[in-house]
């Protein structure tokens, strides 16, 4: 009969280090002892303090907002509306500027209604501002977003004096 090596070790080396796994797994099967300064005690034995019911937490997260707390989503409406108004009463249309125009229109929203909102608000405020020059063509614009129902809303505005159109969208999204 031939004999195997395992590994680059001899039978006997193998056979020692296979006891000595299986001896390991016995001892911390064996849950009913412990050690301390090492000697054996079992758990009856060992005093760890008074044993009541143990004590549940809840979290302190909130999932949804309350009553009063939803998002406004009229306010939000108004304040699209008096920055479009007074921001973009004279314009006309052109392309170069309109970049900075709609960044800077969209940072204006956005602290207006955070300061709507409040400090103590738990919604993310996402806004999206599109200009277009009139020019007889139709434009249509439409967003898509993954968001809970019952929290989450936005509020929308729409302007065009006779160079220019302007749609303004504020997302109002709870988070915790």
């Amino acid at each position: 009969m031939m004999r195997k090596k395992f590994g680059g070790l001899g039978q006997k080396r193998w056979q020692d280090a296979i006891n000595r796994v299986s001896l390991n797994l016995q001892t911390t099967r064996k849950s009913s002892l412990s050690t301390r300064g090492g000697s054996f005690h079992s758990d009856s034995e060992v005093d760890d303090g008074p044993k009541g019911p143990a004590v549940l937490y809840e979290n302190t997260f909130q999932l949804e907002p309350k009553d009063n707390q939803k998002f406004p989503t009229k306010k939000a409406e108004d304040v699209i509306k008096a920055i479009f108004n007074s921001n973009l009463r004279d314009k006309k249309y052109i392309s170069d500027s309109s970049r900075n125009l709609t960044t800077n229109l969209s940072e204006l929203i956005r602290t207006q209604v955070k300061q709507e909102l409040g400090k103590q608000n738990r919604f993310k405020i996402v806004v999206l501002v599109l200009i277009g020059s009139m020019e007889g063509q139709g434009v249509r614009c439409a967003s898509r977003c993954l968001w809970y129902p019952q929290c989450d809303r936005f509020a929308t505005y729409h302007y065009n004096n006779e160079h220019l159109f302007a749609v303004g969208t504020v997302y109002g999204v709870y988070y915790e």
